[in-house]
């Protein structure tokens, strides 16, 4: 690694530190697990800006068992591997978009093992991209190699290529029903990957499909006495994509234009306020500290504060 950013992330990891105390009080309410699951760039103006909601009926549905914040988004990096990190670790850091570099700090996951035990088969990342491995591990010493989730991720782990949104949604399915997670991140590429395409029309069939996976997920659990009633499933996304007239439109991504910022956080639990849209400002990290005071874990290298708009 070069040592300009080294440097950056000692310094990251030393800001985390010495700003993000872990003075949240503890958490009192139904919520045992946390389900994240994140559709990989699709554009607000696809999902929830639209007016119809047309290409997600079915988020539209979810919604009214939740809260949707109208105002989230990733004020990072807005590509995969960051975004993705912001969530999972909580911090905005230019991670190299390739899967070769791993996060500065520990995650959600690393965090969730080793405050409780956990072994590994109660916390999965889930992931159509290979290079999301790097949420499993991070550069820290004293956690590097140690406390990895379950993964299931590309073709065959690292450096094995993308593999298609229907394996990933058949193997998270899976995975809920065999080993029934406590923590778990399923991660779906196809809006992006399509996007990347420049074809508009299998780029809107993919946001349709990945909304209806989105939904059968949601089903499993409500479905399941292990996770009915005591389960948060949060519905977000790492980037959105270029507005119109900017860089190459809906094909790319990865500026700090309005298109690429602005996301969806749908939150749906037990201890959340229900059909209610929210207009509240919300970060990406702020996504990895909630989730973290949910499961009642300290973690005091994320950055980002509690949602309380959230909840009830």
């Amino acid at each position: 690694m070069p040592a300009f950013r080294t440097l950056l992330f000692l310094c990251a990891i030393i800001f985390c530190c010495s700003t993000c105390k872990e003075d949240i009080p503890a958490f009192e309410g139904k919520t045992k697990r946390v389900i994240i699951i994140l559709v990989d760039g699709p554009r607000w103006s696809e999902t929830w800006g639209d007016s119809l909601r047309q290409y997600i009926p079915y988020r539209t549905l979810m919604a009214q068992q939740g809260v949707l914040l109208t105002n989230f988004r990733n004020e990072g990096y807005t590509y995969t591997n960051a975004g993705h990190t912001a969530i999972i670790n909580g911090g905005h850091w230019p991670i190299n978009n390739s899967g070769q570099e791993l996060p500065p700090v520990p995650g959600l996951f690393q965090y969730y093992r080793k405050t409780f035990s956990a072994p590994a088969d109660k916390v999965w990342l889930v992931a159509s991209k290979d290079k999301l491995h790097v949420l499993a591990d991070c550069q820290d010493p004293a956690w590097q190699g140690r406390y990895a989730p379950s993964m299931d991720v590309g073709n065959n782990g690292a450096g094995t290529g993308y593999r298609h949104d229907s394996i990933t949604h058949a193997r998270a399915l899976d995975v809920l029903r065999t080993h029934h997670p406590d923590l778990m991140m399923i991660s779906y590429r196809e809006p992006d990957y399509t996007g990347h395409t420049n074809n508009w029309t299998n780029y809107l069939a993919q946001v349709r499909i990945t909304d209806q996976y989105v939904w059968q997920i949601w089903q499993a659990i409500q479905n399941d006495p292990y996770y009915a009633g005591n389960t948060a499933i949060f519905v977000t996304n790492d980037h959105g994509r270029h507005l119109d007239g900017v860089s190459s439109g809906f094909g790319g991504h990865g500026d700090s234009c309005e298109g690429c910022r602005k996301i969806e956080l749908l939150a749906i639990g037990p201890d959340f306020k229900t059909g209610v849209e929210l207009n509240t400002f919300g970060d990406q990290r702020d996504l990895c500290r909630t989730s973290a005071y949910l499961l009642g874990m300290p973690m005091p290298t994320a950055q980002g504060k509690v949602m309380n708009v959230l909840f009830k």
